[in-house]
């Protein structure tokens, strides 16, 4: 009998049998491999959002409302962003002990960490200014005689020019910005807090954001010489002039009445 002669086999064969292959281990892998950086950052996002849902439920809503709308007692949330609520939280002035004509800074009641799960839920409810990162406001390589100039040109007229705050009408007051945190200071300029007007990278680019973080930095730390001695609360010149005329002069005054007196008692004697 005549051997069967073996089919030959198609010369793709081999090729299609290998792209099975492959398509089978990749749809094996997506279907146990872990989950991607962008799902992990989205689900620990949606977590942050839950929670901080949760806090701002307990010590917010009463003033700005379940939905962040806002009341009577408080202002709409929606569009503040992240970082208005990282400054106003960070530095004790939210929750508010009492309304009044400006939120004074105090004790923070919250950790970082829920600070920062009551952003993302605020930052959830409406797009607004972002949290700054620690290179946004980092002083390396800034310009400091530049921030110099935009600071008196942008804020001296509250904070003086120092930095060191000073009164405002009807009860309100420029806090001082010495020891306070640059990343609170960066926010402040983003979002305008209370009194004080608002400078996105629009109008103030970050880099010279930064310039005024290290001039603020600077000016009040022990590496600013004050050759006039006395500073004065750093006020300017026309407290300082002030200050002599009316102590200077009294002092002279003083001296005239005394020489004046004890003329007197040596003619009568």
């Amino acid at each position: 009998m005549k051997k069967l002669s073996a089919r030959r086999r198609h010369p793709l064969a081999a090729v299609v049998v290998l792209l099975l292959a492959l398509a089978a281990t990749g749809g094996l892998y997506a279907a146990f491999a872990p989950a991607s950086k962008a799902q992990a950052d989205e689900t620990a996002q949606s977590l942050a959002i839950d929670e901080g849902k949760k806090l701002y439920s307990v010590g917010c809503a009463s003033c700005h409302g379940t939905g962040g709308q806002g009341t009577t007692d408080g202002p709409s949330l929606v569009g503040v962003g992240s970082a208005a609520v990282d400054f106003q939280v960070g530095t004790g002035r939210m929750p508010a002990q009492q309304p009044g004509a400006q939120v004074p800074k105090k004790k923070v009641i919250y950790s970082q960490a829920q600070i920062d799960q009551l952003a993302a839920y605020v930052a959830s409810l409406g797009a607004g200014p972002i949290t700054p990162n620690k290179s946004q406001v980092s002083p390396d390589g800034a310009d400091i005689a530049k921030g110099g100039d935009l600071f008196r040109s942008n804020c001296a007229q509250c904070h003086n020019f120092t930095g060191e705050g000073g009164a405002l009408s009807n009860g309100k007051y420029a806090p001082s910005l010495e020891g306070v945190d640059p990343k609170h200071v960066y926010e402040a300029m983003q979002t305008g807090p209370q009194s004080m007007p608002s400078f996105p990278d629009t109008t103030m680019p970050e880099q010279q954001k930064r310039d005024i973080i290290a001039y603020i930095q600077t000016v009040n730390s022990a590496q600013s010489e004050n050759p006039g001695g006395l500073k004065l609360g750093g006020l300017g010149p026309v407290s300082e002039g002030l200050f002599a005329w009316i102590f200077g002069l009294g002092a002279l005054i003083a001296v005239a009445i005394w020489v004046a007196a004890h003329t007197a008692k040596a003619k009568k004697s």
